[in-house]
């Protein structure tokens, strides 16, 4: 029995392993296998997508000199993506639904944005604190709200993939855990909720790693 609520989602407390963390580098697994036969269905499906997404982020961009930065946001939809579908897996650690490794993808982005802006485009950085047509006597209450939004996006950057991750996996446990103790008829209708959900987080899993990626390309395209 579980101590608490959250004790499936500590890192230490699984097994009595800290080796939780090197689902991280599971992906890195099933990726090669995919280009040994070229063109393989898989290989050209995830090109598709590749190349979709590229021109999805192109289009974020609106920047002609940056022709590395969608492959940047690709690459970190797939580091999301297979981390959120790896968690689905029993018995595998769900890395995407903490903290420090959402808060690491997100804050270093920011950073960088940030430091870009104000450093290269000063004079843009400070005109979009004030919203264009604002009045006058509310113009230090508009650059607070700005700068307070500009300072607290990693944060939610990270929290929305954490919660959103976590909340799911939660409800599954918690409806796994009571199906040793119900009727068969209850227990079947059980398997098909916990099937409904598993599909549910599926589609979750796809969104956030989407969501995650489109508001970094979005965060850097108002540096520009």
């Amino acid at each position: 029995m579980m101590a608490n609520l959250f004790s499936s989602f500590d890192p230490t407390t699984n097994f009595g392993l800290s080796l939780n963390w090197l689902s991280v580098a599971l992906g890195l697994m099933l990726i090669p296998p995919m280009y040994w036969i070229i063109p393989s269905r898989a290989s050209m499906l995830w090109l598709n997508i590749t190349m979709a997404l590229h021109k999805e982020f192109k289009l974020l961009t609106k920047s002609s000199s940056s022709n590395g930065a969608t492959l940047i946001m690709v690459s970190l939809f797939t580091l999301i993506l297979f981390n959120n579908f790896l968690g689905l897996f029993p018995y595998i650690f769900t890395c995407t639904s903490h903290l420090c490794l959402s808060l690491t993808l997100s804050l270093p982005l920011w950073l960088s944005f940030m430091l870009y802006g104000w450093l290269v485009n000063t004079t843009h950085m400070f005109a979009h604190l004030v919203p264009q047509g604002a009045p006058s006597a509310l113009l230090p209450f508009l650059v607070l709200i700005e700068t307070v939004s500009n300072l607290i996006r990693p944060g939610t950057l990270a929290i929305r993939l954490t919660a959103n991750m976590i909340a799911g996996h939660l409800l599954v446990t918690l409806l796994g855990n009571s199906g040793s103790h119900l009727p068969l008829v209850t227990l079947n209708i059980l398997i098909i909720v916990q099937i409904l959900l598993l599909t549910l987080e599926s589609a979750v899993a796809i969104i956030q790693s989407y969501v995650f990626s489109i508001l970094a390309t979005l965060y850097s395209s108002e540096t520009d």
